[in-house]
């Protein structure tokens, strides 16, 4: 596996970077027995440490994880915990995947536009014109997956919604949070 430890405004000691090394590494192959690639990012926001973790699985899966803690140890070890629990949830499906999916998943590709909101407090007034405004502009993997491999992969990657090519219909489907704590589905 290969790991990318790096810290924002903060230097990453030898010790800390062997420490995620062999902590993450154990967790990972506990569950997922192929994972690609790892990347750790430190940060400092207020008086606390806080560390994102994000692993990409040979399957194209990826599991993300973000602890906070007054120590650089003691984040990691909040992020490692809730990847461990992250993974430990979903490993009967990770095993039944691998077993199904013999090549990892097939990702196109597709635009992603961010627009500027409304600066005006009163929405009642008419806007000047009705074109949005790009602030930013970046290309994006559309994963083809199932279903249930939609909804797994945004639950491990704690995101609110996940767009995606259905294996099963070849069409652009989305899954998402309701707020009542549900899972949405959207099949056009």
């Amino acid at each position: 596996m290969r790991y990318q430890i790096s810290g924002k405004q903060i230097d990453i000691g030898a010790a800390l970077q062997t420490h995620v090394q062999t902590e993450l590494g154990n967790v990972v192959e506990k569950y997922a027995g192929r994972p690609t690639d790892a990347m750790v990012v430190f940060s400092k926001s207020g008086h606390e440490h806080v560390c994102e973790a994000t692993v990409h699985l040979s399957t194209g899966l990826t599991c993300t994880a973000k602890g906070k803690a007054p120590e650089i140890y003691g984040s990691f070890d909040a992020t490692i915990e809730k990847m461990d629990k992250q993974l430990r949830r979903y490993k009967r499906r990770l095993k039944d995947h691998h077993k199904e999916r013999t090549t990892p998943v097939e990702l196109i590709g597709a635009s992603s536009y961010i627009l500027a909101g409304s600066e005006d407090a009163d929405d009642t007034a008419e806007p000047d014109s009705l074109q949005p405004i790009i602030v930013a502009e970046m290309e994006t993997k559309i994963p083809s997956l199932s279903v249930g491999e939609a909804v797994m992969q945004m639950e491990l990657a704690g995101a609110p919604v996940l767009v995606f090519r259905n294996d099963k219909k070849d069409g652009v489907n989305v899954v998402y949070r309701r707020d009542d704590g549900n899972i949405g589905w959207i099949d056009p």
